[in-house]
């Protein structure tokens, strides 16, 4: 890691954590008429190689169980398909799209089913177009699927599949940065607080400088919890490896591939040019270490491969491209963001623990985000239940569809 320079001695805001969260958050305040302040992003590397930013499926859904997680996602939506007039008319913006294939959930059995129309029902009230599927439906639509286990299926059509998450995020740090905002190749090493305990007063970089702030948002990915130590708090959120695979199928199916969560856990979907994208992990699901990125080659053959072969039976000759192993950024209390100021330590934010769903809700998560730092509320949607808050109070949000 090289270490630069900043500007100031002081910021407004710093950020810690400058992947697809901490890119959001920066271009949200960058676009806040209410805001003129200074705000650092701080990141260990910013190619971003590790992040798990850069190591996603790049889809999004809307067949949450959660009517809030469903209007993240609505928003998701709307802001990929008008990015260039929500980022201000700038002809330069590309217009981007999604590739709306839609997520096919399969249950295998009745309870499972029953969560499926429970979960439409929310959707639908939402307004979603989630449809549900009997396995004679799901084979007469999707003929190359085996549904010979299926009960229920669920689908939908509608701004739900593959976009270009690069260039939304390429563009946020771009933006953000002729704005004004600035961002360096460094790591925060400490976090200072006042003799109360109840405010960051400074950052110390690993280069040695202290930085004061007004304000410090923990967007450290799956490292967050290393950030918010620094302030003496614990939240719970790990690393936990989750494996990718890109194959090509030697008699490639011949319309789009629902990103498919197989009732096993293993999920595929359509990359496009008869390649195909595949993630899966093991049943053993331990905390990693936070730089092993080393692959499980024995979990493709021993157990993805033939879950894909079963239940797509075109997949028993297909050749891996390519494959890598990233992380979540797990929240172990409930699997759900982690947001809001803290209860004790006021200044100390959070953006934290998405559990591989943050890179779809990142445009609401960062509007959220900027909205609770200048005007001290939401202004958009209420993001109050994701609040850091209830986790030392034991309240935990339920959602069931977490892939």
């Amino acid at each position: 890691m090289s270490t630069q320079s900043h500007a100031y001695q002081s910021y407004d805001i710093i950020i810690i954590g400058g992947a697809i969260m901490g890119a959001s958050a920066a271009w949200f305040l960058s676009d806040d008429k209410d805001f003129d302040g200074r705000v650092l992003v701080v990141d260990r590397d910013l190619t971003y190689e590790n992040t798990s930013t850069m190591h996603t499926n790049s889809c999004m859904r809307q067949q949450f169980s959660g009517e809030l997680n469903v209007r993240i996602s609505q928003f998701a939506a709307d802001f990929v398909k008008n990015i260039r007039t929500y980022m201000g008319g700038d002809s330069r913006i590309p217009d981007l799209s999604i590739r709306s294939f839609g997520y096919m959930y399969l249950a295998d059995n009745a309870d499972f089913a029953d969560v499926l129309r429970e979960n439409q029902k929310v959707q639908l009230a939402a307004g979603a177009a989630t449809q549900l599927l009997t396995a004679d439906q799901i084979q007469a639509a999707y003929p190359f699927y085996n549904v010979d286990d299926i009960v229920l299926g669920s689908i939908n059509l509608v701004d739900e599949g593959l976009w270009d998450a690069t260039a939304v995020f390429d563009w946020w740090r771009r933006s953000a940065r002729e704005r004004g905002v600035e961002y360096v190749e460094n790591e925060v090493v400490a976090i200072t607080r006042n003799a109360a305990g109840t405010k960051v007063e400074s950052v110390t970089l690993k280069s040695g400088e202290v930085i004061s702030c007004g304000k410090v948002l923990n967007a450290s990915g799956p490292r967050a919890v290393r950030t918010s130590q620094m302030a003496g708090i614990n939240i719970p959120v790990e690393p936990r490896k989750r494996y990718s695979w890109i194959f090509a199928a030697e008699r490639p199916l011949d319309q789009d591939l629902p990103l498919t969560i197989d009732p096993s856990g293993v999920h595929v979907r359509e990359n496009g040019g008869g390649t195909y994208q595949c993630g899966g992990h093991s049943d053993i699901d331990p905390a990693a270490d936070y730089d092993d990125f080393t692959m499980d080659f024995t979990l493709w053959e021993n157990h993805v491969w033939p879950i894909l072969a079963t239940r797509i039976p075109q997949f028993e000759a297909i050749k891996v491209q390519a494959e890598w192993a990233g992380h979540y950024a797990y929240n172990t209390f409930d699997h759900n963001a982690i947001m809001g100021p803290h209860t004790e330590v006021e200044n100390f934010y959070f953006l934290n623990g998405f559990s591989g769903h943050g890179l779809q809700q990142s445009p609401a998560m960062g509007r959220g985000t900027a909205e609770m730092l200048v005007h001290g509320q939401y202004k958009t949607l209420d993001m109050t239940p994701f609040h850091f808050a209830r986790i030392p109070a034991g309240r935990k949000i339920v959602e069931k569809a977490v892939i």
